[in-house]
């Protein structure tokens, strides 16, 4: 697959990139797909949720009534759960949700998410990005240039840009990571994957 690198002007360098058919046109594995999404969001739950048992109730332990003779069913004391305020039967309590994946699965899943991207027509290339300081204002601009300012975009660096990161970490659609910071989950949920140039060659070299 050959895309035509542009500037951040938006405008065509008449340079071209061979994108690896390997890592953007590969065969589709929709469950490798699944299980890293599925354990992504697996990671970034707490696990804090809890609800008090019956030992944990601050209630008396008294007996409320005699054993029999009332005409009803038999109760210990407050905390039982079946009254109002009691302890909760088999509540939730802290766990951790991570689980681990095969390397070789997740790099097939972000294959397959490169893919589908790549099909739709949802991956550009951007010649290497260089910002004199952080400014929001001049990523907003970026953006409008290429005309991904109403759009969700994950930008993809091949090498480490502060003042990249800074400028655009206030914008609620626009995220920038490092290549070896991708991920299954950012590649589906933005509309358009950006590859800065120098990014592609390392991208194809850690997937391949």
């Amino acid at each position: 697959m050959e895309l035509s690198v542009v500037n951040n002007k938006g405008k065509d360098t008449g340079r071209k990139v061979v994108l690896s058919d390997d890592i953007f046109a590969t065969e589709i594995n929709d469950h490798a797909i699944y299980l890293d999404v599925k354990q992504f969001l697996a990671n970034q739950r707490q696990g804090t949720h809890k609800a008090k048992e019956r030992a944990e109730v601050a209630f008396s332990t008294k007996k409320l009534k005699k054993q029999k003779g009332t005409g009803g069913a038999r109760a210990g004391s407050r905390k039982s759960p079946v009254f109002v305020g009691g302890g909760t039967i088999f509540g939730p309590r802290p766990r951790d949700y991570r689980f681990k994946l095969n390397k070789k699965l997740k790099t097939l899943a972000r294959r397959s998410a490169l893919t589908y991207k790549a099909k739709s027509n949802n991956i550009s290339v951007l010649e290497n990005l260089s910002f004199d300081k952080p400014k929001t204002k001049v990523y907003i601009d970026l953006l409008k240039n290429l005309s991904l300012s109403d759009k969700k975009t994950l930008l993809v660096l091949g090498d480490t840009n502060k003042n990249v990161f800074l400028s655009s970490r206030n914008l609620k659609n626009a995220k920038v990571i490092t290549f070896d910071q991708l991920k299954t989950f950012d590649v589906l949920k933005a509309d358009k994957v950006v590859l800065a140039e120098g990014s592609v060659a390392k991208l194809e070299e850690l997937l391949g």
